[in-house]
């Protein structure tokens, strides 16, 4: 499998149809998904792996694993996605952490990671995150990783925070 990029403590590489236990753990728990509007099915973690295989060919990027270098653990994903976003497409950061590791410091690891990666390597000149306003810890992340409050959009059927850096908030990368 393709490692995308290493960051200290994690490397994150394409999905396999084998992720599939590691992936269904964290989005069948009702607590790590309490932020959509339902733990994900068997056959819908199944779709999520097979969207994402379609998105590295489509759009070169997706969703990846997040693999603890110290053990090859899966231990959830984080990537980049397009959204439309008040009729703009866009480029999102998005990721889950298995609720085994949070506050561990990984899906700040990650997200910077995936934030340098697409800035750095891909030269997008932005990047999102959608976060509902009451995912506290997805907002710590994005401000840590030097996303900034954009603006309020409804997405999904509700009110989202848009936070967004551009290639101009990170010329060490270009």
């Amino acid at each position: 499998m393709q490692v995308i990029f290493e960051t200290e403590r994690l490397y994150l590489r394409e999905f396999s149809d084998d992720d599939f236990p590691f992936l269904h753990e964290i989005f069948s728990d009702p607590e790590t998904m309490r932020h959509y509007p339902a733990p994900f099915s068997v056959e819908q973690t199944k779709n999520w792996i097979a969207r994402n295989k379609l998105r590295y060919e489509k759009d070169g990027f997706g969703l990846w694993a997040v693999c603890l270098k110290e053990t090859d653990e899966v231990i959830g994903d984080c990537g980049l996605v397009k959204q439309t976003v008040d009729g703009t497409e866009e480029v999102e950061i998005g990721y889950h952490i298995n609720k085994k590791y949070w506050s561990k410091g990984y899906a700040s690891e990650a997200a910077l990671g995936t934030r340098e990666y697409g800035i750095g390597r891909l030269r997008l000149k932005r990047l999102i995150s959608i976060i509902g306003p009451e995912n506290i810890p997805s907002i710590r992340v994005a401000e840590k990783i030097g996303f900034t409050l954009e603006k309020e959009s409804f997405i999904f059927n509700k009110i989202h925070l848009i936070y967004a850096v551009s290639q101009m908030d990170s010329p060490n990368l270009l």
